[in-house]
């Protein structure tokens, strides 16, 4: 039976960040906070050296959703409007209830916050609860220990190596990590996710 899957691409609100669909708009903000290449070390480019660079990756990005095919989903901090990375929805395999959350980068300054841990909260409530899918997907360079340890603390089930699975930056044969979470995991992974947020704010205030 087929699944009831559908996309919505809707803007995702949280205490600590406000995910937005790409427009041109977030052109100059995603220009400034994507100048580090050491934020993009894992990612097929090395961020933006020109603000050309950023308006040519925009407008990829802002077509392949025309296309159906990736949503990219700006990170906006809801307080002082900075633009504090990016992150897509891709690999979409509507029949089949399936996606993948992806392409994720985050300023530097913003890391080891609670930024990521509510982003991927609000991606997977929006996946599982709205879209209806069954089944989520994160993939990781094999060499990025640190991401493996963050998908790890959400509650993905880490499922194999794909190896020589994407040719990285400097032509390297990126070997890849795969991690899912399904339906079924979710009101657990759900409620550990909310928890941790709750800490945070404890912590924090």
């Amino acid at each position: 039976m087929d699944s009831d899957f559908d996309i919505h691409y809707d803007r995702l609100v949280g205490q600590h960040v406000r995910l937005e669909p790409i427009h041109q708009a977030h052109v100059p903000g995603l220009f400034d906070a994507g100048q580090h290449a050491e934020d993009w070390v894992y990612l097929p480019i090395p961020g933006f050296a020109s603000i050309r660079e950023a308006e040519e990756w925009v407008g990829q990005a802002i077509h392949l959703a025309q296309l159906g095919q990736q949503y990219t989903y700006v990170l906006v901090d809801p307080v002082h409007q900075h633009i504090m990375g990016s992150t897509r929805f891709l690999n979409i395999r509507a029949k089949h209830g399936g996606l993948e959350i992806g392409y994720s980068w985050l300023g530097h300054q913003f890391q080891r916050t609670s930024v990521n841990t509510e982003t991927k909260f609000l991606l997977l409530k929006q996946a599982f609860e709205v879209m209806n899918a069954i089944r989520v997907e994160l993939k990781t360079d094999s060499r990025n220990l640190r991401s493996q340890l963050a998908i790890e603390r959400i509650g993905a089930t880490r499922e194999g190596v794909l190896r020589n699975h994407m040719i990285a930056q400097n032509h390297y044969r990126r070997d890849s990590v795969i991690y899912s979470i399904t339906d079924e995991e979710w009101p657990e992974i759900k409620a550990s996710l909310k928890q941790r947020l709750l800490n945070y704010n404890a912590t924090s205030s």
